[in-house]
């Protein structure tokens, strides 16, 4: 439904040459069409976009991505870019703000979501460990992270449970193991942890 969303808001001003529903046929059609720009679903299946970054650059150095995501999450958008991308840009960008944005990055330049830039910025002067930022949340689960990220928002335990369709019991154990993990003590840690790394 989003592809075809996409195709209908640029397809008069781009012309789409491939599409792939998940790594093994986007990395597929990128070689065989060799796109000006690839738009690039952060969390495409079969292993994200950061895999179809790795493959194809392997092949095609000079392939151009444009990274897609619903996701504003620091580690998202530091991980694609260090993998290749040429900008990062949310799904809630309209169809003309889109076309631009692919345009600029096949002409060279780097395009991100005003919001998103900070990210790049932050972790290109130091202030947010780019090596840390991928090594600690390697350590935790999806729903960990999940859960992370409802805590150190100022969600109750019963707010994420709620919230994530899971029991209070189970977010506790949740919270105990990304504890365990960060080698934290407690919730105002974990939320400190979280907002210098610019996750909520």
């Amino acid at each position: 439904m989003f592809r075809a969303g996409v195709k209908a808001e640029i397809g008069d001003r781009v012309r789409v040459v491939g599409e792939g529903h998940d790594v093994e046929s986007a990395v597929a059609v990128i070689a065989e069409q060799r796109p000006d720009v690839v738009l690039l679903d952060v969390h495409l299946p079969g292993g994200g976009g950061v895999e179809v970054l790795k493959q194809t650059l392997a092949r095609d150095p000079d392939a151009k991505f444009l990274a897609v995501s619903v996701s504003d999450a620091a580690e998202d958008v530091i991980g694609v870019i260090r993998a290749g991308a040429r900008g990062y840009v949310t799904k809630s960008i309209n169809g003309k703000e889109l076309i631009d944005a692919i345009r600029r990055v096949a002409d060279g330049d780097a395009v991100f979501s005003p919001r998103l830039a900070g990210f790049v910025l932050d972790a290109f002067s130091g202030s947010i460990d780019i090596s840390s930022v991928d090594e600690d949340l390697d350590r935790l689960s999806n729903r960990e992270r999940e859960v992370l990220r409802l805590i150190a928002r100022g969600y109750a335990y019963k707010e994420v449970a709620k919230e994530l369709f899971i029991s209070i019991k189970t977010v506790e154990t949740h919270v105990s193991s990304v504890l365990r993990k960060l080698q934290l003590s407690n919730r105002h840690q974990l939320t400190r942890w979280a907002t210098d790394r610019r996750l909520v």
